[in-house]
């Protein structure tokens, strides 16, 4: 399939609200694509939170409180060895609300960790704000060890709220696409020089403040809101540009503190008076949050940066005897979690390995490029297709997450093969050799690096 770019340009004033440039984006699809779309709903798999009938246990807020879940201190005088649990308090909170919140927790376990990005739908009925404390053990611990100590997000919803969250195939909602043309209609021959450049989004309140040392790490994202708890300037820079916080090698320049020193932000965002209307707050989607978030570092930290490729690790796949069955060529190309045609799930037999990937229509050139999608923390960069195979194919894979492969050990190094995982953990690697004939061997080219060339360790006043 050819990927064409022709240009697009589109006047915008130059000071722009959230809320009236998404309306002048879809009048702009609407208009120069002829796009015609409805919303509705469709089967797919997803987790619902639902509530049992009398067995919630919510106590209602009043309305006075803040909204929203915030991390709280670590016990003081914690035993050596003791199961690490992470702990918020939620206050003023509605389901819907806190549907999202669970949905974007990166701490609950590895199979938790390793289907987050299926839709979680709110189906427990219950409305208002609700204050209550909420507990689970972050994936980083160990399993095993934790024994009876161990709380999985679940199993936390479950059992402290009285609320049941289930991976079942329920209605989610989606935007369906009625029509639409390919080529836009032209654009106008002098637009491009009547276009003034867009202002860099910005928060209108931020304050940066040192974290306070027993203090529990959470980033909260929320409707025109960022709030950061104990948190390394490396990880808000890995969030604002999207970077891989397990590519050791993407990063380049950065300073010891960045990855000591731990931050508070509160930011947020002016309300929205456009229309006349009496302000009210606007709601952030997660791109938007990014960009206003790097504007909010490269001030506040005076960061510059570039990017230049550089000599990195990356991988290519290799043919040795491959097991793959041809695909329908008129199948729907896709990769999902989970198990395929023949219902058959491996992780409900042995949960230490925690990934199941089933493919359908799959090229070996499109496998190179999903493989970082649903291998995080193993594959960083597109993998390039050196198999030799054409044509397209369904297969299934079965590994361990990341998570499990350091709860064993060390997560392998390279598609070279590993020695036996004494847990029984079956590292992506040996899984491609052995479940699809194929292999992954490490190479060095060259790929885009984050280069920062200047950062201050203390941001400006607030």
């Amino acid at each position: 399939m050819t990927h064409r770019s022709p240009s697009l340009t589109v006047e915008a004033p130059s000071t722009v609200t959230w809320q009236c440039d998404k309306v002048r984006l879809q009048s702009l699809l609407a208009q120069r694509f002829s796009l015609v779309v409805h919303t509705g709903t469709t089967p797919m798999q997803a987790y619902v939170l639902s509530a049992p009938k009398g067995k919630a246990n919510l106590k209602q807020s009043d309305g006075t409180d803040d909204f929203g879940c915030k991390g709280q201190p670590m016990p003081a005088n914690q035993s050596p060895g003791a199961v690490p649990q992470i702990t918020v308090a939620c206050h003023n909170e509605t389901m819907e609300q806190f549907a999202e919140f669970l949905h974007m927790i990166r701490g609950g376990g590895a199979t938790w960790m390793s289907e987050n990005t299926k839709p979680l739908v709110d189906s427990t009925g219950l409305k208002g704000g609700y204050d209550f404390d909420f507990k689970w053990t972050p994936s980083g611990a160990l399993i095993e060890s934790a024994g009876t100590d161990y709380i999985s997000i679940p199993d936390a919803v479950d059992k402290q709220l009285g609320l049941k969250l289930t991976r079942e195939t329920a209605p989610v909602p989606v935007l369906i696409v009625d029509s639409v043309n390919e080529t836009p209609t032209p654009n106008p021959s002098d637009l491009a020089k009547r276009m003034p450049p867009l202002p860099p989004p910005q928060f209108e309140v931020a304050t940066i403040k040192p974290s306070k040392p027993d203090e529990r790490g959470m980033f909260r994202f929320q409707g025109d809101q960022i709030t950061v708890q104990n948190t390394t300037l490396k990880s808000l820079l890995q969030t604002a540009w999207d970077l891989d916080p397990y590519d050791r090698e993407l990063l380049v320049g950065a300073p010891k503190w960045l990855d000591e020193d731990h931050f508070d932000i509160l930011a947020k965002l002016s309300a929205d008076t456009s229309n006349g209307a009496p302000a009210k707050p606007q709601a952030l989607l997660f791109q938007q949050m990014r960009e206003m978030l790097r504007t909010l570092i490269e001030d506040r930290f005076q960061m510059k940066f570039h990017w230049e490729d550089r000599p990195v690790t990356a991988y290519h796949l290799i043919a040795v005897s491959p097991k793959l069955t041809p695909a329908d060529p008129r199948a729907r190309t896709l990769c999902v979690e989970g198990p395929g045609a023949d219902g058959k799930d491996p992780r409900l037999a042995d949960p230490v390995i925690d990934r199941l990937v089933t493919c359908q229509n799959m090229t070996m050139p499109q496998l190179g490029m999903e493989f970082q999608s649903f291998a995080g923390g193993m594959i960083y960069r597109t993998v390039v297709d050196d198999t030799g195979l054409k044509g397209s194919y369904n297969f299934t894979l079965s590994f361990s997450s990341i998570q499990r492969l350091q709860a064993g050990g060390a997560p392998p190094p390279d598609g070279a093969q590993q020695a036996g995982d004494p847990s029984g953990a079956i590292s992506l690697y040996d899984a491609i050799k052995s479940q699809l004939g194929l292999r992954l061997e490490k190479q060095v080219r060259p790929m885009p690096v984050f280069v920062i060339d200047r950062i201050e360790e203390q941001p400006t006043a607030n």
